[in-house]
């Protein structure tokens, strides 16, 4: 006996939330970051077995400004976390980011002083993907993850601010260098 009997068919209810949420998980761009093995996973992941293009994901951006979901696949060297950064930032808002594989997750089996001991130290992850390389299966789970946030993603004038929140609380977690070493 709610309001949903009482409207004539042909109406729907929901909210703005709802409808933006809907619209925002079914129009997910991604930049593709493949460093390591982990990127042949990612390619085949688009390919026609498993076709992105049934989440609305089957252009792939290689412009940073078109794209709002970053995947990060393979290891993160120490002289490629800046561009990393920099194409994150350059990323418009919302954007989300998807660690694939155990090296872009925390470093893998390379626990030396030239590999970054996790994407997070960086960007701010969102889907941490395990595997060494993931399969693509994986990949599709993890995206369809991220999208069930991003359809349930809050918005407002508060949201800004919390992301912002978020991220600086990840990045202070552990430096990636000592900024003092050398001066």
């Amino acid at each position: 006996m709610g309001l949903e009997e009482k409207l004539p068919s042909g109406f729907a209810l929901t909210t703005v939330e709802q409808v933006a949420g809907w619209a925002r998980k079914n129009s997910v761009w991604p930049a593709t970051f493949g460093l390591a093995c982990c990127a042949i996973e990612l390619m085949a992941t688009g390919g026609p077995k498993h076709d992105l293009a049934r989440f609305g994901m089957e252009r792939a951006s290689a412009s940073p400004r078109q794209a709002d979901l970053m995947i990060v696949a393979g290891r993160l060297s120490q002289k490629m976390a800046p561009v990393l950064r920099q194409i994150y930032d350059q990323m418009a808002e919302p954007k989300w980011v998807i660690a694939m594989g155990v090296c872009a997750s925390s470093g893998g089996m390379f626990n030396n002083y030239a590999i970054v001991q996790g994407v997070d130290h960086v960007v701010p992850v969102d889907i941490y993907l395990p595997g060494c390389p993931p399969r693509p299966e994986m990949l599709i789970d993890a995206i369809v993850k991220l999208h069930d946030k991003i359809q349930n993603m809050k918005f407002g004038a508060h949201r800004e601010k919390q992301v912002e929140e978020l991220e600086l609380q990840a990045l202070r977690t552990l430096p990636l260098i000592d900024q003092g070493a050398g001066k």
